[in-house]
């Protein structure tokens, strides 16, 4: 399937346009597929975090070193940066709302930083772009306010969308995931993938008592023992085919959705756009192939499931001879 999504691409000329916000650290894996053939754009504060061989596959790549801001007036943004640096943000983290976590700790404030700061639309028109396909941003609170920060124009071509909002109140004022689900949704977006991440809920000063009953217990111990609290989700959201009929959207924009949908392993949504794409443009070899091969990859996937049950049936019978044996 990879080297159909790369063909879509390349026979049709098409160079999607991948924004990254928080981009330290390797470029988002589901995007190697179309690495070759994608323009990345990367924004990172902290350049130390940057290592730019790490971003020389692409088609273009572009590292923006600073930090980005909702408000168009921002020339410099304060950062609290926390004793684990993935919990920095601009926002403040809510000492009440983490009072009641075992992972409190991790947001306490060490110091404050000042970063020089760019908006979205003030950068994207630097680079030339008028256009964003792929919007992903991990910015501890600010997800959907820096997605409403987009122009209205480019905001409305965006064809896919991961953020990583909040379940519980880590920040003070951050955007909460409730929040984002319900606009994106209202904006023709749905949910394509999530997963719920979180923390075990117990409050840190009572870890005396915990260790007074069962002397030794570590963090680690207590982690593995007990069903962690959902305290953020990370999403994933696809455009629906309804948003693009009512936007009129051109062939590209439904080439690219049906190659975010096989990127993500959304064949059966694939296959919807497949066929959309014939109804709305004719019929056609690129809409023959569209629907071809989302149907394939569905027949694949299924083949693979059944490998993958067999073996799980199988291991679990020599795990049960092995262990009557051993009774």
């Amino acid at each position: 399937m990879e080297k159909v999504l790369q063909k879509v691409l390349a026979d049709n000329q098409i160079h999607p346009i991948l924004l990254d916000i928080g981009a330290s650290g390797e470029p988002h894996p589901i995007w190697r597929p179309i690495t070759s053939h994608s323009v990345y754009v990367g924004f990172d504060a902290d350049d130390r975090a940057i290592d730019s061989t790490r971003y020389t596959g692409f088609y273009s790549s572009r590292i923006v070193p600073k930090a980005v801001s909702p408000d168009t007036d921002a020339q410099n943004l304060t950062f609290y940066l926390t004793a684990s640096p993935f919990c920095s943000s601009t926002l403040r983290p809510d000492s009440e709302g983490l009072a009641d976590y075992l992972f409190a700790d991790l947001f306490a404030v060490e110091r404050e930083a000042t970063a020089p700061a760019t908006t979205l639309s003030a950068t994207l028109n630097d680079l030339g772009l008028e256009r964003v396909d792929w919007f992903k941003t991990d910015s501890q609170g600010t997800d959907l306010r820096l997605f409403r920060s987009l122009p209205g124009s480019i905001r409305a071509g965006v064809l896919a969308l991961d953020i990583e909002p909040g379940l519980i109140d880590a920040y003070e004022g951050e955007d909460l995931w409730i929040d984002a689900h319900r606009e994106l949704t209202g904006n023709g977006f749905w949910l394509s993938h999530l997963d719920v991440r979180g923390s075990v809920r117990m409050r840190r000063e009572n870890l005396t008592t915990l260790v007074r009953y069962a002397p030794g217990v570590t963090d680690r111990q207590i982690e593995v023992a007990v069903r962690p609290s959902p305290g953020w989700g990370e999403s994933r959201y696809l455009r629906t085919i309804d948003w693009l009929l009512r936007t009129d959207a051109n062939e590209e924009a439904f080439l690219l959705l049906w190659t975010f949908a096989g990127l993500d392993k959304q064949f059966a949504f694939a296959l919807d756009v497949g066929v959309a794409f014939e109804k709305r443009f004719g019929p056609s070899e690129r809409a023959t192939l569209l629907q071809r091969e989302a149907a394939l990859a569905i027949k694949r996937g299924y083949g693979t499931q059944r490998i993958q049950h067999f073996a799980r049936r199988v291991v679990g019978r020599i795990q049960r001879t092995l262990n009557g044996r051993s009774g």
